[in-house]
């Protein structure tokens, strides 16, 4: 069945990409901090497509002895991968619910591809505290929740995973809220020449200029828009329900700021949510915070594009 003005929601409970266990509770914590009442707000329809599931695989063996869990994270990257194209098909914005932030080597593909699939050029909107610039044989700590970016730009190293559907271009990706980035991303950031706005940058000069001049973009070339929204990219005094806490980040009025640039502009084709720990909210105040904000830079209903087929 397909549901082609709606607003779906597809779990992805996985934690094997992330440092400590508890972001495979998060799709539930989403779910009852309320999301689905927050969706329908605005006159969205939304549809529950329950949660995905990993796809079996061979076992995986790499150089990097660092990696952690490769196998059981390249099995939910596929599995994922193939319910996030089935969810593009089927209704007009999915939203995905981590589970850390390895969902998004995914996720963001298969968006990349539904937006091929229908002629449109395809954008990225990172919040993020970490650029996940990483791949299979730089990453020091072995947590793969630090190379979706990577993975879906098609940058080399990546022989466990799967083929890319479709590709990012590294000049449609914006990175926001950025305050841990190590040496060999930074590189990699200036490099691909990436639109990246680290957080102290934006504490400084405001959220609104660099986003509203990548909005502009997204609707100047009729592109579809995802966006990536890391609960590390808030500040861990008002999101403490994350195990990639980083100092310094957004406050709430400047998440406000930037959720409702992202409602006006109506580009918003797709989303995902990631890091959330249940085991570390305080009650629920992480969960019910991303919640409000997520339902608040979705378009409205009536204003959704099906781009499915």
């Amino acid at each position: 069945m397909t549901y082609p003005n709606s607003t779906c929601i597809l779990g992805a409970p996985v934690d094997t990409g992330a440092g400590i266990s508890g972001c495979a509770e998060g799709p539930g914590a989403w779910r009852a901090a309320g999301l689905i009442g927050e969706l329908q707000q605005n006159g969205r329809a939304v549809v529950d497509l329950g949660d995905a599931r990993p796809q079996p695989g061979p076992a995986l063996s790499h150089a990097n002895p660092a990696l952690r869990n490769l196998s059981e994270t390249a099995a939910m990257i596929r599995g994922l991968g193939a319910a996030a194209r089935q969810a593009g098909r089927r209704c007009a914005l999915p939203v995905f619910l981590g589970g850390d932030h390895s969902i998004s080597a995914a996720t963001v593909p298969a968006m990349a591809a539904r937006a091929a699939e229908v002629g449109r050029p395809f954008f990225v909107l990172w919040l993020d505290a970490h650029p996940d610039l990483h791949d299979l044989h730089s990453t020091v700590s072995g947590n793969l929740h630090g190379t979706p970016a990577a993975y879906s730009l098609g940058l080399p190293g990546f022989e466990a995973f799967s083929p890319l559907p479709a590709r990012v271009n590294p000049a449609n990706l914006c990175m926001m809220g950025l305050r841990s980035v190590d040496g060999a991303e930074a590189r990699r950031l200036a490099a691909l020449g990436i639109d990246a706005h680290p957080m102290a940058d934006l504490h400084r000069t405001g959220v609104t200029a660099p986003l509203a001049a990548f909005l502009d973009r997204v609707a100047r070339e009729g592109g579809d828009l995802h966006v990536s929204f890391d609960v590390d990219f808030l500040d861990p005094a008002i999101a403490p329900g994350t195990g990639t806490t980083e100092a310094g980040g957004a406050t709430e009025a400047q998440a406000g700021q930037i959720a409702a640039m992202l409602r006006d502009s109506g580009l918003v084709s797709s989303l995902d949510l990631v890091e959330l720990n249940p085991r570390l909210d305080d009650r629920a105040c992480t969960a019910t915070l991303m919640c409000r904000l997520a339902a608040g830079l979705l378009p409205p209903g009536e204003a959704l594009r099906h781009t499915g087929s």
